[in-house]
């Protein structure tokens, strides 16, 4: 039973829904995700990562792992480190053969933080520390993962005043990623 569930390991980020605009939240082909939250750095970083990404395809002839783009993303925030990009990206995946999940965000310095449980990022990840914290649980299935995510930014939205709108869930999995959105207050 170990085995089978460590074979369908899952990982979740989850991000917030802005109201003026999306996050930059993209996807690559190997189920990575980056959470970039101001728009002008945002861009700018998005288009120097993709650029990296395809000239370490080009040089090695194979996909990013999730810890390398971590590093390659890492290293580009601390180049900039005198005059930063005002991001603190968030990286999920799950590593090749294995199949063992990874996470990690850093701040605007680059410097990473890699748990075994979760992640936080966005204006409410104080008040969703305390809830995951409380929540959380290892070996746990998509569909109690999505509710325990779902019930930890509800509580965390219903904290912050300035949060809400709702919040993004992505599930990952082996064969696919399960994307589901959240509906909260609207003052």
């Amino acid at each position: 039973m170990k085995s089978e569930q460590r074979e369908e390991w899952e990982k979740a980020m989850s991000s917030e829904i802005e109201t003026m605009h999306n996050r930059g939240v993209w996807h690559l082909e190997n189920y990575q995700k980056v959470k970039i939250p101001l728009g002008a750095d945002g861009f700018t970083l998005a288009q120097k990562l993709k650029f990296r990404l395809n000239m370490y395809e080009l040089r090695e002839g194979r996909e990013m792992t999730p810890k390398v783009f971590c590093s390659v993303v890492s290293n580009l925030l601390y180049e900039r480190r005198f005059g930063p990009y005002f991001v603190c990206p968030v990286v999920a995946g799950l590593e090749y053969g294995t199949w063992e999940p990874y996470i990690c965000n850093m701040d605007v310095l680059g410097s990473k933080d890699e748990p075994n449980d979760y992640v936080l990022s966005g204006t409410c990840d104080d008040q969703a520390h305390g809830m995951c914290e409380s929540l959380w649980e290892p070996d746990m299935g998509p569909d109690e993962l999505f509710e325990k995510i779902s019930q930890a930014l509800v509580n965390a939205f219903d904290r912050d005043a300035i949060a809400g709108w709702g919040g993004i869930v992505h599930i990952i999995e082996k064969d696919k990623v399960t994307t589901k959105i959240l509906k909260t207050r609207m003052d």
